[in-house]
């Protein structure tokens, strides 16, 4: 919402990867990490050498590398379309949405044998059981249905006002003050 006081998530768009009486976690999908993209993330954690950086975009495409929220910002999450899965390692979510942390899904994105369709974020969003209920009450935060094309065919620049046209809100029109009926 617009009277969102906390900067890290002012504006913010969060795909809720599980949700459970313990607590919630999420990925921001519209904060693009500054100064780092794929290809450089991949020679500084040895996957590829520094003599490959050209070609891997050419061979794996395009993947956005995301701030995804402040809770273990040295950690990379993917968020990857179900073509791919490695053994006890990915979590699907839903029938278009999986989760992978591990470095093997990285390294066979470097291959070019990973998922279609994948976007890296470093860190997550956490909430602790109940906070996430409490804060939309409060009327911190919207929802909107969970949307493939909004995570992975929609410019970063572009979520925000994607996910409010979802639940056909003119981002014009939002205020930051609310009342309770």
């Amino acid at each position: 919402m617009p009277g969102m006081t906390d900067e890290r998530f002012a504006r913010s768009v969060i795909y809720v990867c599980a949700h459970s009486a313990e607590g919630a976690m999420g990925i921001v999908l519209n904060r693009p990490a500054t100064n780092l993209n794929l290809p450089d993330l991949l020679v500084q954690l040895e996957i590829i050498p520094e003599h490959e950086r050209i070609q891997l975009q050419q061979r794996v495409g395009p993947v956005p590398v995301l701030m995804g929220g402040p809770v273990e910002t040295t950690r990379g999450f993917v968020l990857h379309s179900p073509d791919f899965h490695i053994s006890q390692s990915t979590l699907p979510i839903d029938d278009q949405v999986c989760l992978t942390a591990t470095v093997d899904i990285l390294r066979a994105i470097a291959r070019g044998e990973g998922p279609q369709r994948a976007i890296l974020a470093l860190g997550y969003a956490g909430w602790g059981a109940g906070q996430l209920e409490h804060e939309i009450q409060a009327n911190g935060w919207l929802n909107c249905p969970a949307d493939a094309e909004l995570i992975f065919s929609t410019s970063v620049s572009e979520r925000y006002e994607l996910a409010l046209r979802l639940i056909g809100i003119d981002p014009g029109m939002l205020s930051d003050q609310a009342g309770h009926a």
